[in-house]
């Protein structure tokens, strides 16, 4: 057997997303240490907010056991940048797997790659925070477009797929239909696992003794885990908005930031003061009626209420928010909290290219950050 090629692993973020990629990381271990020529991933760091394990040996840290081994670790956490110092030193090319949503971290992205170091990350604050950071990691980063057909050696690679749509493939379709010359005419869909399963609750059809009360179907999706612990961070729209600023930029767009464009908000505005998660959840029923009217109006129309973000490239028009579909459209047919994302392209005509399926959770979007991990490589292999 061939000699076995070594890359370093550094994780930062091992909440839900870190956890479930550390799993899917050993698997991977196992089949590329297999293979012909043999391949070692060696994870040397595990970070969190107030605790890492670091190997400055550069021995391999045991996967299996890690987390424990954090839990019970009482090594101080240095500033990362002390930390990425000692990774420029490594004697192979090391990926660090971002698993946070730092702003902070996001903003050391231009100088991680420009020594070297290749990023993956579901961050999705890295790429739709200002359009001058946006600028500044891919001209820093070997691969100048988020997926390459060119490349910069001496610099780190930088991807992003699970920053919209989870482990669903939309940055990668949308780069292929990029690279292969189609022309994007229009992006629409529904870009929010909470918003989907919200709205398939409250209108899933046309009757009005179907559904429940917004209000309540809010509250079941919290107790499913499906918002974050304050929901207000859910209905405010600002999720889906950094998506779409994420896939505007993508197709030629210079959005900004989030809030460059108009993003409806379903925190009702008599709540926007509330102090806490929990006195807004206690107040929302008195502004059920609301909703209920949108509601009867779309079912007037022969139609229901969906929370939709949208794209027009010609005007560059960007927007989020409810829209009303037939009953039949992909989106009104949408099922739970999955995930629709409509590409209208000169290529594909009237009939858009459709990427569905589960668009949040810890499974699916540690499995769109090992993909990329896969993707960056097969680039250094």
């Amino acid at each position: 057997m061939s000699e076995t090629k070594r890359i370093f692993i550094a994780v930062v973020g091992v909440g839900g997303v870190g956890k479930a990629f550390l799993g899917q990381l050993e698997q991977l271990r196992e089949r590329l240490q297999k293979q012909d020529p043999p391949l070692e991933l060696r994870l040397v760091l595990v970070r969190r907010s107030n605790k890492q394990i670091l190997q400055k040996d550069w021995k391999a840290l045991d996967i299996p056991k890690v987390l424990a081994q954090l839990d019970s670790s009482n090594e101080r956490c240095p500033p990362f940048e002390e930390v990425l110092d000692h990774l420029t030193k490594a004697p192979s090319k090391v990926i660090l797997v971002d698993n946070t949503s730092s702003e902070a971290l996001a903003t050391t992205y231009p100088s991680i790659l420009q020594k070297g170091i290749s990023i993956i990350t579901p961050n999705k604050k890295a790429f739709s925070s200002t359009h001058d950071l946006w600028t500044s990691i891919f001209s820093s980063a070997a691969n100048p477009t988020p997926f390459p057909s060119q490349t910069r050696e001496t610099a780190g690679y930088i991807f992003h797929e699970s920053t919209v749509g989870a482990g669903l493939p939309v940055l990668s379709t949308l780069a292929d239909l990029l690279a292969t010359g189609d022309q994007i005419t229009k992006i629409e869909g529904v870009f929010s696992g909470t918003m989907s399963f919200l709205f398939n609750a409250v209108m899933p059809s046309l009757s009005p003794s179907e559904g429940g009360t917004f209000s309540a179907e809010v509250a079941k999706a919290k107790s499913l885990g499906y918002t974050e612990p304050d929901p207000r961070d859910d209905l405010n729209g600002l999720d889906v908005a950094r998506k779409l600023t994420i896939l505007a930029r993508l197709v030629g767009l210079p959005i900004s930031s989030p809030t460059a464009f108009p993003v409806q908000s379903l925190i009702p505005k008599e709540l926007e003061s509330c102090s806490s998660g929990d006195e807004f959840m206690q107040k929302l029923p008195d502004y059920d009626s609301r909703m209920t009217e949108l509601k009867t109006a779309a079912a007037k129309e022969g139609k229901l209420l969906r929370f939709v973000g949208s794209i027009d490239v010609a005007s560059e028009k960007v927007q989020v928010g409810l829209e009303k579909f037939e009953p039949s459209h992909p989106i009104a047919a949408l099922k739970g909290s999955d995930n629709i994302i409509n590409f209208y392209t000169k290529r594909y005509g009237s009939n858009p290219l459709i990427v569905q399926g589960a668009g949040a959770g810890a499974e699916v979007t540690a499995m769109g950050v090992t993909a990329d991990l896969l993707r960056v490589i097969r680039l250094l292999h």
